[in-house]
Order: C-alpha cells, then structure tokens, then sequence
C-alpha cells in the first residue's frame, strides 16, 4: 500500500477511535494550561525553586485531588518529576510514594523534603548571612566543574570561577541542611547563569558561548552575573523557610503540620520497580510520563546531572535506561524478565492488537524505507514508547487497589502527517488491563504542531488531556463539571 493510501487509512481508524471513547471525552472548562506545565508553579512556595519544565502545577494537583476526593491513604506517581504530586499530597495529608530516575529531580526532591523537618530560622539565617558574605566573590580554592562533552564552555571563565568557589566554600559549612541547601541552590541557577537554554530534545547555546549554532544564531536573552543569580535564589529560599508559620495558618505550602503525608522516593527505571510492589497497595495514582515528543532529559538537564558527578556511561546509562521517549533510545533487552509473565503477555497482545498504532507505525516504518522521515530512530521510539507504556498501565492495575483512580497528565502527538491519539491508544490498554475509563478531561485548547509539519501537512491542533481511569468499578464519581461532552476541535 502507497504512503498516501496508508495515511488515509490511519484517519479512517483515528476517527473510529474517537468515536469509540465520544462519551469519555469531555472538554473540562476549568483547566488552565498553565495548570498542566511548570508556568503554574512560578510563584508556589518550595515549588519555584527548581526549574522542571516537564512539570505539572501545583494547582492541577488540588484540583485533582478536590475533584476525585482524595484525602487519605497512599497514592503513587511512577514519574515523580520534581516532585509536585507528592508534595501537594503530602499537604493534603495523603501518603505518597513516587519513583524517579533523573539524579537532578531526586535531588530537587530530597532537598526540599529535607527542608520541611528543619530548624527554619537557622537555615534562613544561614542563607541569608552566606548571600552577604559573598565568598564566591574572593579569591580562594575552587571545586572544579566535572564537564561532560556536551556542556564544556557552558559559562564563562568568571562564572565558572566564582562557581568552583561557591561549591568549595559551601561544602565546608558544618550544618548540614544549610550545607545540603546551598548546593542545591547552586543546581537551581545553572541555567540562567549558562550559555545555554533547555529546549526539549537538546541544549541550545547562545551565540555568545561561541559555538557554532545553525544559520540563525540563538539569543537567550539575559545571561545573569553568578552573584545576581545566586543571592537572587539564596534570598528567595530564605524567604519562603521563613514563612513557616504562615503556612500552618494555610498561607504557604513549604512547611505542613505534623499530620501531613508522608513522601517516600524510589530511585531507578519504574520498569524495573513495579514489578516489585505489592499488590492492592496503593489508594491512587497520579503522574504525567515523558511524552511521546522525542525529548532527551539527559540532554537538557546536562549541567545539573554534571554537577551531580553523573560521568558520560552514567548520562549514557540512564538515556537507555528511562522510558523510551527519544530517538537515541534502543530496545530494551531485559523487559520480558522485569515483569510476571502474565503481565507481560496481556500488554504485548494489547500493543499488538491496537489497530490505529499498528497502522501508524507501518506507515513510519514505509517513510523509513522511502527516506522521507527526518529521523530513522523515530519508529522505534513510538513502538518502544507505547510497547513500555502498556507494560506499566497492566502493572499499574494490579498494584491499585479496586477501584482506586488512575490519573495522567500526557499529550498527543503527530509524526509525518500521521496523528497519534495518545489519549485514547492508552486508555485502549487501559480497558484491557482492567480499568474503566470513564473520562478523559481535554483542555479547552491543544497545542500546535511543529512548524515541519505544519509546513508538509498542514496546521492541526493536538489534543491536551487529564486522563481518569478507575481499576474496577469506581467507588469515585467523576464531578459534574466534566461532563461538559461538546468535543474540541483538536484531535
């Protein structure tokens, strides 16, 4: 069959899909895009220090749990990110265990877990009192820079100078939480204070670091002095360690009272972890997983893992290691012996059978052979991504307890003209495993696609959704504000 012939025949099924899920989807008017990304975060307590922008807000997480009636037991989020599910859940008093991969977020995490049990006047003090004293500023021994090949001559000289200084000194400091908060400071502005800019699949370097860029030389912007940058945000922890008691009197979301969740991190690949939980063990679960765009968290969280000590193999370890969402990833060996081989066996057939994602991927894999793609890894990447995907929806099922919520943040996708309705192709798995997938909450607007594809296929907008499943029959209704079912425009 001819590309095109194929093309028209993945719309045909796109469209069966949708109407087979018409009554699930429902355009939920009360969520803001800034509630699924990191913008909704700029300005929360604890929250603002670490910039993840993969991450969802604080926001959508209360109204998630308002909505669904979460206000005990033990939830779950299997790509912890920064952290913003457990920490709002820790603040509603909910248990709340996640698992995380990238050593930058488990850090973020640790740390700011670590500051919620402090002495807060003695860590602001010391913030503080280390901001005024400026010692980066003089001369003394450095703590060298541990580059790897794809952020050397990220700062400049001055910069990484009076970086090295910081680093040194304020190892030296006795207290530890203040020691453990200044370096973690430190992780928090190596982006404004660098040539560089996270731009999803890869750094992207201003014309002023002097590396070759492509034809357009790239403009960040301001790229802030070290002391700037870093009393700026030493200042700005200080600050919100010294609202404690406005956040008992429900004015901030740092510092909680004694009968606040408690937060329990799993480092590693949540391939390799859930296979290991127990069953029935978890009240709800709440995640957003990399999606399906083809972004490399190794690449753009290259300075923070860098100043973590993660060498070249540990960068190339944990690229193959995470969930397969970029081109650079390969086959995963090891999958058949990581999970039960029931489970194993139920998502590959439901991978297998899913009809739309079939045809997608024999098309990409015809573009592949016909040279037209733009990436020969792309193929792959999709059969990998939702081939994975189904292993942990299948596993997700049986460590829920009946009738727990299953909620996930993720955004659909298009590839050669071919759009790929990761909403409904995960709740297809979903079905399979179990699940009852009785809303999938879509965002008054989508996104946009890429300017290649609007420039070979035309524009199209894509879909936003807030999944809900529920294992079993759900013990939850869905709240009436959902049921709003004029379908968007975006697919």
């Amino acid at each position: 069959m001819r590309s095109a012939d194929l093309l028209d025949e993945i719309r045909r099924a796109d469209e069966e899909l949708t109407a087979r899920y018409r009554d699930a989807l429902a355009v939920n008017r009360h969520l803001d895009r800034k509630w699924v990304s990191f913008q909704g975060n700029k300005t929360v307590t604890g929250s603002r220090w670490f910039k993840y922008k993969e991450g969802f807000s604080v926001a959508l997480m209360h109204y998630i749990f308002d909505s669904l009636g979460i206000r005990q037991g033990r939830i779950l989020d299997p790509f912890v990110g920064s952290g913003t599910a457990l920490f709002a859940a820790r603040e509603a008093g909910v248990h709340a265990t996640g698992i995380e991969l990238l050593p930058s977020s488990i850090e973020s995490i640790r740390v700011r877990n670590r500051l919620l049990s402090c002495d807060p006047a003695k860590v602001s003090a010391g913030l503080k009192d280390f901001a005024d004293r400026r010692v980066w500023e003089k001369p003394g021994e450095i703590e060298p820079f541990r580059h790897i090949a794809i952020t050397h001559g990220a700062f400049s000289e001055e910069t990484e100078r009076q970086l090295g200084r910081y680093l040194y000194e304020s190892d030296r400091l006795s207290d530890p939480d203040v020691r453990s908060a200044l370096r973690f400071a430190a992780l928090c502005v190596l982006e404004p204070i660098s040539y560089t800019r996270k731009d999803g699949q890869y750094l992207r370097w201003d014309y002023r670091s002097g590396r070759k860029g492509g034809a357009k030389p790239f403009d960040k912007g301001k790229i802030y002095p070290f002391t700037e940058a870093i009393s700026s945000k030493l200042n700005e922890m200080a600050e919100d360690i010294e609202g404690q008691e406005a956040a008992h009197r429900g004015l901030g979301t740092l510092f909680q009272p004694s009968d606040s969740g408690e937060i329990e991190v799993l480092s590693g690949s949540c391939l390799e972890i859930l296979p290991t939980l127990p069953e029935d063990s978890f009240d709800g679960l709440v995640t957003s997983p990399p999606y399906c765009n083809r972004y490399d968290y190794t690449r753009t969280y290259a300075l923070e893992l860098a100043l973590l000590n993660i060498g070249e193999e540990g960068i190339r370890k944990l690229r193959q290691t995470m969930l397969s969402c970029t081109v650079e990833n390969k086959d995963k060996p090891h999958l058949s012996e990581w999970f039960r081989a029931e489970v194993y066996h139920q998502a590959q057939a439901a991978f297998e059978s899913q009809t739309m994602l079939q045809l997608v991927l024999r098309y990409l894999e015809e573009c592949k052979a016909d040279k037209t793609i733009n990436n020969s890894g792309i193929p792959r990447m999709i059969k990998n991504y939702f081939r994975e995907m189904a292993l942990l929806i299948f596993e997700c099922a049986r460590v829920l307890k009946p009738g727990a919520p299953f909620v996930m943040v993720n955004d659909n996708v298009r590839y050669m003209g071919a759009h790929l309705p990761v909403d409904l192709i995960l709740s297809d798995f979903a079905r399979q495993a179990g699940f009852d997938v009785r809303t999938i909450w879509m965002l008054p607007r989508g996104k946009g696609n890429s300017s290649q594809q609007m420039g070979e296929h035309g524009r199209e907008e894509l879909r936003k959704c807030v999944y809900i499943w529920h294992t079993g029959r759900a013990s939850t209704a869905i709240p009436a504000i959902a049921q709003d079912r004029q379908l968007a425009p975006a697919r």
